[in-house]
């Protein structure tokens, strides 16, 4: 994964994000399945530099591998993309009413981890950087 500049910095933020429909229902097969691995990239349109690296979808649950900008909120960028993939599944498949009877398709929560470098070697960085800044050693880091 490479480091990305922001106006004010570099970042490396990677997610790794899982939500489930509500009950964990089994609904996520065939025609919607493809619906929501079609659309999932979708929150690119809305906040571009947001990438969407990875994903999978299963009966009952969805993975998405994420690239936030620090400047957004974890929260606030699942919660956009389980809103515009609700609202245009229950359009295209009203059978979806029989099952969940509200506007929610979603069960309110998901599950985010961040994905990150070899914990070894950043605290092998941590402990050696001083030395590093002044110029008395020099480091090799391989992630």
């Amino acid at each position: 994964m490479e480091v990305r500049l922001s106006a004010h910095g570099a970042y490396q933020h990677q997610y790794h994000v899982v939500w489930i429909p509500k009950y964990r229902r089994r609904i996520l097969r065939g025609a919607i399945k493809l619906f929501v691995q079609e659309h999932l990239p979708q929150i690119q349109h809305y906040h571009p530099d947001v990438i969407v690296q990875q994903w999978s979808v299963q009966v009952d649950h969805i993975h998405v591998v994420l690239v936030i900008p620090p400047k957004y909120a974890v929260s606030s960028i699942v919660g956009k993309m389980k809103a515009n993939l609700s609202r245009p599944l229950r359009l295209r498949y009203p059978e979806l009413r029989q099952t969940y009877w509200g506007a929610v398709l979603w069960s309110p929560g998901f599950f985010s981890s961040t994905v990150g470098l070899n914990e070894a070697g950043i605290r092998r960085y941590v402990d050696h950087q001083e030395r590093v800044d002044k110029g008395h050693m020099q480091l090799k880091f391989e992630f």
